[in-house]
C-alpha cells in the first residue's frame, strides 16, 4: 500500500487536483503594486474594535493601491459558531462605509474568487489535504483528546516545549497498512501535517510592521483537518485560501505572530509565495494609573455595538481607528482636511510596535468636532436615524414637527466657529430637552437661581421683563439692549464691566438677570444662546414657564 491508497481511501470523491484549483483561480489581472487584502473574521463572536481596525486598514491599503478588499467568513469553528455574527459582520461594515469588493452574504456571491465562506470549500481543503497525504507530509493521527491532554500535562511537568512533535508524535511513522486497517475499522482520527523542520534551526522572517524578526523552525506535527466536520484547522485554511484568492497582504492582529513558523513552513512546502503579513499593534486603554489591553470583557467599548447604541458617527469612529493605526494620520488629516480617509498612504512602518492606546475622550472630541459641522439637515436626518432604533419617545417629538426640530439643532451650528455640544447622538436629548413640552412637563429638573435667589424678585423681574420689555420681531441686539435696559430698572448694572468697576453701587449685573431668565425658561444654567432659545419657544410658551417659578 502508498500514500496514494491512503489518500484515495480517506478522500475516495475527490478527484480534483492542487493543480486544478490553480487553473480555477489565477493570478489576478491587477495593476502593479496593488494590494489584494482579506477581512476575516470568525463569527464566534460580535465585531470588535481590533476587528473594526484590521478591517479599515485592509480597506486603506486596497482603495489606495487600487486593489481588491474581499471579506471571508471563516466560520471553521462550528460548535463555538454565534448567532447573529455575521450579520452583525456585515451591517458593521455597511454602517462605517467599508464596502468589499468581493464577499458572499445572505445569498448572493460578488467575486470570482470564492466561495467567501470557508464550511462552503470544504472540497478544495480536502484536495489539499489529499495532496499532503500523498506526497507524505500528512497522516491520521488516532490520538484521543485525552491521550493529547496527557501529554501536554507531562510536557507541563517535565517544563518542556507544549505540542505534538518528535516522539510525541505517536502516529507520525505508523505503517500505511495499519493506518487504513484503523480507518476502516472506524476509528476517529485528526489529519495531522509532518514537519521537517528543525526547532534548533533559525529562518529570518520580513515582518512589514516590525521589520525583520527570526524564529525557530516550526517541528510541529500541527492537525490540519478536524475529525468531527472534516473541516480543515485555522492554519491549514488559511494557506489554501490566502493562495488561490491570491491574497498579497495580510493584516492580522499581534497574537497571531507566533504562527509565522507555521504559516512559513505550509507555504514552503507547497512552493508557494507567503503573502506579506502586517501584524497591527494591541489595542490598549487607560486604566486609571495604568495601561492595559482592552478588554471584550471588561470595556464596554471593545465591542462594536457600543458606538451604535451610543450614536458616535461613523466618521468619527473610523478617524478615531486611524489616528491609532498610523503616528502620521493627524498631520495628513490637518493638511487634507475633506479629503476620504482611504486616500491617507497608510505604512505598516508607522504602526506603534508597543501598543496602540485608544482614548475614548480623543473619541469624543473628533466627534464633537464632524458633528459639528453637519449642517441642520445632515444632523437631524442621523439624529432621527439613531433615535428610530434607540429611542422611541425622542424619535417620536423629532417627527412630530420637524422645521421645529431643525430650527432648534441649527442653534450656534452654521456659522465660522459652531459650537461643539455634541460626541454622540445620544447626548443631544440630554442637553434640548427643555425645547420640548413633554419633556419638560415630565422631567422639569429641580433648579437652584444663581446670584438672584429672592423669589419675589425674580417673579418681577419675569413679570416686568415680559410685559414691557420683550418682543418676538426685536433683533439680537435689540433683544439684548432691552435686556440691559430690565437690570438696570431693578438696580443691576447694564455692563458686567460697570459692575466690577463699582460692585457696591449695584445688586448685580446684567448677566445675573439673563441668568434668571435662562433657569426659568430652560431649568439650566448653560445653554446655547438664550436669544435663538427664546425665539423658537416663542412668547405662548415661555409664559406658561413662567407661570411655574
Amino acid at each position: 500500500m502508498t500514500n496514494k491508497d491512503l489518500a484515495n481511501l480517506i478522500f475516495p470523491n475527490i478527484t480534483k487536483t492542487i493543480e486544478d484549483y490553480e487553473t480555477m483561480y489565477p493570478e489576478r489581472e491587477l495593476p502593479e503594486g496593488a494590494k489584494v487584502v482579506r477581512f476575516a473574521p470568525s463569527p464566534t463572536g460580535f465585531m470588535h474594535i481590533g476587528n473594526m481596525m484590521s478591517a479599515t486598514i485592509n480597506y486603506v491599503l486596497a482603495k489606495k493601491s487600487g486593489g481588491v478588499f474581499f471579506v471571508r467568513n471563516e466560520d471553521t469553528d462550528q460548535a463555538r459558531t454565534v448567532e447573529g455574527a455575521v450579520d452583525f459582520i456585515h451591517k458593521t461594515l455597511k454602517h462605517y462605509g467599508i464596502y468589499p469588493d468581493e464577499y458572499e452574504y445572505n445569498g448572493e456571491v460578488v467575486g470570482n474568487y470564492g466561495p467567501y465562506i470557508q464550511s462552503e470549500r470544504i472540497e478544495i481543503y480536502h484536495a489539499y489535504v489529499k495532496h499532503l497525504i500523498e506526497i507524505g507530509r500528512a497522516y491520521p493521527c488516532f490520538m484521543s483528546k485525552e491521550e493529547v491532554d496527557e501529554i501536554r500535562e507531562n510536557q507541563l511537568a517535565a517544563k518542556k516545549r507544549i505540542g505534538i512533535y518528535g516522539r510525541f508524535a505517536r502516529f507520525r511513522n505508523l505503517p500505511i497498512d495499519e493506518a487504513m486497517e484503523r480507518i476502516k475499522n472506524g476509528e476517529k482520527y485528526v489529519i495531522r501535517f509532518k514537519s521537517m523542520g528543525d526547532f534548533d534551526k533559525k529562518f529570518i522572517f520580513e515582518e512589514q510592521n516590525k521589520g525583520k524578526m527570526e524564529f525557530p523552525e516550526n517541528d510541529l506535527d500541527f492537525p490540519i483537518m478536524k475529525s468531527e466536520d472534516l473541516l480543515p484547522t485555522y492554519h491549514f485554511a488559511h494557506l489554501v485560501d490566502d493562495h488561490l484568492m491570491r491574497t498579497t497582504h495580510v493584516v492580522r492582529g499581534e497574537e497571531w505572530i507566533s504562527s509565522v513558523p507555521i504559516h512559513h513552513e505550509l507555504f514552503k512546502t507547497f512552493g508557494y509565495k507567503m503573502p506579506k503579513y502586517i501584524h497591527n499593534s494591541l489595542i490598549l486603554k487607560k486604566d486609571g494609573d495604568t495601561i492595559r489591553k482592552i478588554s471584550k470583557r471588561k470595556d464596554p467599548e471593545a465591542l462594536m455595538f457600543y458606538y451604535t447604541e451610543k450614536g458616535y458617527p461613523a466618521a468619527a469612529v473610523i478617524e478615531s481607528v486611524m489616528t491609532i493605526a498610523n503616528s502620521n494620520y493627524e498631520e495628513w488629516r490637518t493638511s487634507h482636511p475633506d479629503a476620504p480617509f482611504y486616500e491617507f498612504d497608510f505604512s505598516p512602518k508607522k504602526m506603534s510596535a508597543s501598543g496602540a492606546l485608544f482614548d475614548l475622550d480623543k473619541l469624543d472630541n473628533i466627534s464633537k468636532n464632524i458633528i459639528s459641522k453637519m449642517n441642520k439637515e445632515e444632523l437631524y436626518g442621523e439624529l432621527l436615524e439613531w433615535t428610530r432604533n434607540y429611542d422611541e419617545e425622542f424619535f417620536e417629538l423629532l417627527s412630530a414637527d420637524e422645521g421645529y426640530a431643525k430650527r432648534i439643532l441649527n442653534i450656534e451650528r452654521e456659522q465660522k466657529k459652531p459650537r461643539k455640544d455634541y460626541a454622540c447622538y445620544s447626548e443631544v436629548k440630554g442637553k434640548i430637552w427643555y425645547m420640548f413640552d413633554s419633556l419638560w412637563d415630565k422631567e422639569m429638573k429641580g433648579y437652584e437661581f444663581q446670584t438672584i435667589s429672592d423669589l419675589d424678585e425674580i417673579k418681577k423681574l419675569v413679570s416686568t421683563y415680559f410685559d414691557k420689555y420683550y418682543d418676538e420681531a426685536d433683533d439680537k441686539d435689540t433683544w439684548f439692549g432691552k435686556v440691559k435696559e430690565l437690570a438696570k430698572e431693578f438696580g443691576y448694572a447694564p455692563e458686567v464691566k460697570e459692575y466690577k468697576e463699582n460692585p457696591e453701587a449695584y445688586k448685580g449685573h446684567v448677566g445675573d438677570v439673563s441668568t434668571v431668565l435662562r433657569i426659568v425658561l430652560t431649568r439650566e444654567v448653560m445653554t446655547p444662546d438664550l436669544y435663538e432659545l427664546m425665539s423658537i419657544l416663542g412668547k405662548d410658551r415661555m409664559l406658561k414657564r413662567c407661570e411655574q417659578i
